[in-house]
């Protein structure tokens, strides 16, 4: 066999082996998803099962019962308002730590310093702090502005308090990493034009950094409506959300087809902010590309 012919065939076997190769380390993921899927299809499934046959029952009964209903909208309408306040406290955060000329490293490590923390522990820091004689109701009686303490706990105030703490992080770094990939000759060419900071900063930074407050946005939202131990410590009973109603469901009275129709409805309601969302932003993607060129 020729040198020529070697060389052909070590040529043509090669591909097939790269090929088999990438196979097999996608391998693991595949049996992953894979094992993913089936589970969310049997979730899915036994919630429409009712003592062995095809039944809507449970959906019936959860939307014929006004106190459901409540658990259901207080879910989406904590999780709106905790993704609205990460935004709004989350982007001058991220934007200044942006405009930050030294280490942003040290920057970076206070902001993940809570995960550093049991959720446990960083809940039970604000029952402390919220609390009828914690530190805030403390401090305005001893200035005199309260005559009985503020009610911050079992209630939404607390829920929403602790949920913002904890989930604040993941609004933060969505949109650094979106600004960390603007280039800065685009202010300093709207500078050259005329433009004020505030201009530049409307007009060319805030629509750039979109797609980092959209992504932002869905993390903090699908988080905070499947959340239990803030609303479980800091809601109580009264506030109960979604992810409380499906942890008594299964923990306390091993109710799994009532569970598994909680979580399906649950995913509804996540799928009806995302997908809009995600939308919006290849949207924006398509115009920004337009505009650009």
């Amino acid at each position: 066999m020729s040198s020529t012919d070697l060389a052909f065939r070590q040529k043509m076997r090669g591909p097939g082996r790269e090929a088999w190769g990438r196979l097999l380390l996608l391998a693991p993921a595949v049996l992953l998803l894979g094992l993913f899927g089936v589970s969310v299809v049997q979730l899915i499934a036994s919630s429409f099962v009712d003592e062995g046959r095809l039944s809507l029952a449970l959906y019936t009964d959860f939307f014929s019962r006004a106190d459901y209903r409540d658990i259901l909208f207080r879910t989406i309408r904590v999780s709106l308002l905790v993704a609205a306040l990460c935004v709004v406290i989350g982007y001058p955060i991220a934007y200044a730590m942006w405009r930050y000329k030294g280490n942003r490293s040290h920057l970076m490590i206070l902001i993940i310093l809570p995960w550093l923390v049991s959720i446990v522990v960083r809940t039970y820091g604000w029952m402390v702090i919220l609390g009828p004689k914690g530190l805030i109701n403390e401090f305005l009686a001893w200035a005199g502005l309260i005559e009985r303490p503020v009610r911050m706990m079992f209630n939404t105030t607390g829920v929403v308090i602790g949920l913002v703490h904890i989930l604040i992080p993941f609004m933060i770094i969505s949109i650094l990493s979106v600004m960390l990939h603007l280039d800065r000759r685009l202010e300093e060419a709207s500078a050259s034009l005329g433009a004020r900071s505030y201009q530049t900063f409307f007009r060319v930074t805030l629509p750039l950094t979109v797609p980092g407050i959209i992504t932002g946005t869905m993390l903090v939202y699908l988080m905070s409506t499947g959340a239990i131990v803030t609303p479980i410590l800091l809601g109580g009973v009264r506030d109960r959300m979604m992810g409380t109603q499906m942890y008594q469901e299964v923990i306390q009275t091993f109710n799994f087809p009532k569970a598994s129709m909680l979580a399906f409805l649950l995913l509804l309601a996540g799928l009806a902010v995302v997908l809009p969302l995600q939308a919006l932003e290849r949207k924006l993607s398509r115009f920004m590309d337009q505009k650009g060129s």
